[in-house]
């Protein structure tokens, strides 16, 4: 009778250290699976564990059918992980990865555990697992592959729909381009021929960073669009200093610096653009004919001499008005304005950033529309005040807590009309003490008459409003193809992913908007909108719901447990309503879809170029009580919370409930996404259909990795982002935008990356482009991101065709 020798010594040791790993992975899958599936959840957790629990019991007896347990569980995960998901690259990851280098070492057992006939078993199982690597590759470039639809049209001679601004082209005179906000450029001099051979030509330091300064730490996200007028390129930093600097060599012409206090710094410390005025019927050499004008965090509107740099005096007191009178009591960082004002027939329109997450009574969201010239107030438009048309009455604050506008508005000189992208009211998850006008312009697209003030229409995209799905992006102005003509109208992108089709002059839907029921309940359910509007022309928003089949990670126990908490919170689908009681999903997030970068458009292709994100937060409404207990103050309070992601125990005071906002749905300690990828893409549209030309992820994961730790993976993963594209007639796509700190160029009709370049800092800002000397020129500020984890610069780039090319 022969006895089995059991391996001893070293390698004894390690058969049974490894045989320790298996079980306790068995174990805590164990646990965790039968967790899963009392909350209706997958069986295949509880069914692995135990087999790992039994393969790791025997390996600690260094017994063979440990190692046969294993490889058996490890080609039914296999066999299950494809039945779930397919050949689905990233689907496949937390799948197999992590089981498949557990089935190294335990092959790498074979031979003590079967001396002779066990280096064959090993050789074999190896040569299975390189054939399954060679299939997980396949799924990994399927997972990042471009999908395409058809063709891109041909361009074709368009008249310009913007005929009375400033011409784009040689100059970029207004952060979207011009009023209209397309972000083209009928430059043609770069192509998808020879933009691969860009190369950097100058660059400069703005001087503004955080440094060591406790207030100013992650806080800073310049998102800074230039502008380029004439000779001269017009730079803002995140604390408003303004450059101008020689566009063609990027050297420093004048800089104004206008003192802004870190302890105004609100959520972010970001400074979007500046804008450019040509007084009329004043000749150019006069102090201030031309002039810069820009908002500051601590919310001052400042005009220049655009020559110069010097404060130009007939504006308000020495060259500046202060923008939050008569808005409500307030404290530094609560009244901001971080983007860059329109300017429409000599008036200076701006909204304010008004800090989310606060209080109910917040300062007010009033729109102000200044002189361009004087800076005197024009007029002001207080949603709940009609009856007000400058200043309240002596004693009175504009109406509090009112939605506000804090992106960028766009605006038509022909219409005489500025569209507003509406925010929420103060206090976003919470709606019950809401006025009914403010019910009705929340999250809308206004339009108001420039002369007066006064609203000529508005259009809602969300009923009630409380996802924090507030309008980020610029509408876009076009003329839109109707019945062998075109119409002047306007696409409106939204955080819901939703884009809608609006003639620009009656707010009319030109492709239908169709209501889709709404799941109610939460803790107010007698506040939810039983439906919502949704667009029939284009949606960013993937078509299904997520499902526990989406959740990630980077190995079977962190996908357990991301499983867990989808089927532990509260999720209907779309429009999920706010509980207390336990967490809830809201996809998307409140980064979009789209956000402040907004889209771009090229009109001789009729192309719409949109990048957006695809994200889910994962949320929970905190009792007064218990938001109490944990210190949560507004601002200027004691225990007022100090960085941080947006809404991550906000306080809402003057509601029953704090805000608790899991941004993107992290895991804790490995810092992972729970949604799969890819969290962030780019597509072409075609215009006049609303069909998708192509798709892709946008965004290497050369950033991402567990615990913080950069994988540095040349994958296109599709990551979160935040920032625009720019367009140009010479069919090529420029973006930065994602959080692998890269500068792309995009084949406008494949959408194949053809050019990247490394970038100093985090690239969330929309770049620009522009021509001096018959030469053109790409420059992004790449000034990074703290809420994107990305690393801050003051670095701005200027890049190229070499000489002569």
């Amino acid at each position: 009778m022969s006895v089995e020798r059991k391996p001893g010594g070293f390698a004894g040791g390690l058969i049974i250290a490894l045989g320790v790993v298996l079980a306790l992975i068995g174990l805590t899958l164990t646990i965790g699976g039968g967790w899963l599936i009392s909350l209706g959840g997958s069986w295949y957790y509880l069914l692995a564990g135990l087999g790992l629990l039994a393969s790791g019991v025997l390996l600690i007896r260094r017994s063979l059918l440990g190692a046969v347990i294993y490889i058996g569980v490890f080609i039914l995960t296999v066999l299950w992980a494809l039945w779930e998901v397919g050949i689905d690259g990233w689907g496949l990851v937390p799948r197999v990865i992590a089981p498949a280098v557990l089935l190294i070492f335990v092959l790498a057992a074979l031979p003590a555990l079967k001396p002779g006939r066990g280096k064959v078993w090993a050789a074999g199982g190896a040569v299975g697992l390189v054939a399954l690597l060679l299939v997980g590759g396949v799924a990994s470039a399927n997972a990042a592959r471009i999908r395409v639809n058809g063709p891109i049209p041909d361009a074709q001679q368009v008249a310009s729909s913007d005929p009375d601004a400033l011409p784009v082209g040689a100059d970029w005179p207004a952060y979207g381009g011009t009023y209209h906000a397309q972000r083209y450029s009928p430059l043609t001099q770069i192509t998808p021929e020879n933009v691969g051979r860009l190369e950097r030509v100058w660059s400069l330091h703005t001087g503004d960073l955080p440094g060591d300064r406790p207030l100013a730490q992650n806080k800073y996200a310049s998102e800074n669009t230039p502008l380029k007028i004439g000779n001269t390129l017009y730079i803002c930093t995140g604390k408003n200093m303004v450059l101008a600097v020689d566009a063609a060599t990027g050297r420093n012409l004048w800089k104004h610096d206008p003192q802004v206090s870190d302890e105004s710094i609100p959520y972010t410390a970001a400074c979007r653009g500046v804008s450019y005025y040509v007084v009329p019927n004043v000749a150019v050499t006069e102090p201030c004919a031309t002039r810069i004008i820009w908002g500051t965090l601590d919310a001052r509107l400042i005009a220049v001499d655009a020559r110069t740099g010097q404060r130009c005096a007939g504006f308000g007191q020495n060259g500046q008005v202060n923008t939050a009178e008569n808005m409500g009591p307030t404290v530094p960082g609560m009244i901001s304005i971080t983007s860059a004002p329109t300017i429409v027939r000599g008036v200076v329109v701006t909204g304010h950033q008004i800090l989310d997450g606060q209080r109910r009574n917040a300062p007010s969201g009033v729109i102000k529309g200044f002189d361009a010239v004087t800076g005197q107030l024009r007029w002001a438009w207080d949603m709940l005040r009609p009856d007000i048309d400058t200043t309240p009455p002596e004693g009175q604050f504009y109406s509090l807590g009112t939605p506000n506008m804090w992106t960028t508005a766009s605006g038509d000189e022909r219409l005489g009309l500025v569209y507003l992208p509406m925010g929420n009211s103060a206090a976003d998850y919470v709606s019950n003490s809401r006025q009914p006008i403010e019910l009705d312009y929340a999250t809308s697209l206004v339009a108001l008459d420039v002369t007066t003030g006064k609203p000529r229409w508005h259009f809602q995209t969300v009923r009630h409003d409380v996802w924090d799905y507030d309008l980020g992006s610029q509408a876009t102005l076009i003329d839109f193809p109707v019945n062998g003509g075109t119409t002047p109208a306007l696409i409106l992108p939204s955080k819901q992913g939703d884009m809608y089709v609006l003639d620009r002059a009656t707010g009319r839907p030109l492709v239908p908007v169709v209501d889709i029921q709404a799941p109610g309940g939460g803790v107010e359910p007698q506040m939810r909108s039983p439906t919502q509007p949704t667009s029939r022309y284009h949606t960013l928003r993937r078509p299904d719901d997520l499902g526990e089949k989406q959740m990630w990670g980077m190995s079977p126990i962190d996908q357990m447990i991301c499983r867990i908490q989808f089927r532990s919170a509260s999720y209907d689908g779309f429009y999920t309503a706010p509980t207390a009681d336990r967490r809830w999903i809201q996809y998307p997030g409140y980064n979009g879809g789209s956000d402040w970068g907004g889209i771009a458009i090229d009109p001789a292709r009729g192309v719409i170029v949109a990048n957006y994100n695809d994200m889910p937060n994962y949320n929970r409404l905190v009792p007064r009580a218990e938001a109490d207990r944990k210190g949560w103050a507004p601002r200027g309070e004691e225990g007022a919370r100090k960085g941080g992601a947006e809404g991550a125990g906000d306080p809402q005071a003057g509601t029953p409930y704090a805000v608790d906002v899991n941004a993107g749905w992290r895991m804790p300690f490995t810092g992972l996404l729970c949604k799969e990828p890819p969290y962030g893409g780019i597509r072409a549209i075609d215009l006049r259909s609303g069909r998708t030309l192509w798709d892709r992820p946008l965004g290497q994961a050369l950033k991402n990795g567990p615990f913080g730790i950069p994988s540095m993976l040349p994958i296109e993963i599709g990551t979160p982002n935040n920032g625009g594209a720019v367009v140009t007639a010479g069919g090529v796509v420029f973006i930065a935008a994602a959080t692998d700190d890269l500068i792309r160029a995009i084949d406008l009709r494949t959408g194949e990356t053809l050019w990247t370049d490394k970038l100093p800092g985090g690239g969330q800002a929309n770049p620009m482009v522009y021509e001096v000397g018959g030469r053109q020129f790409l420059v992004i500020a790449p000034g990074g991101h703290h809420f994107m984890e990305t690393p801050v610069s003051d670095e701005v780039i200027a890049y190229a065709l070499p000489q002569g090319a």
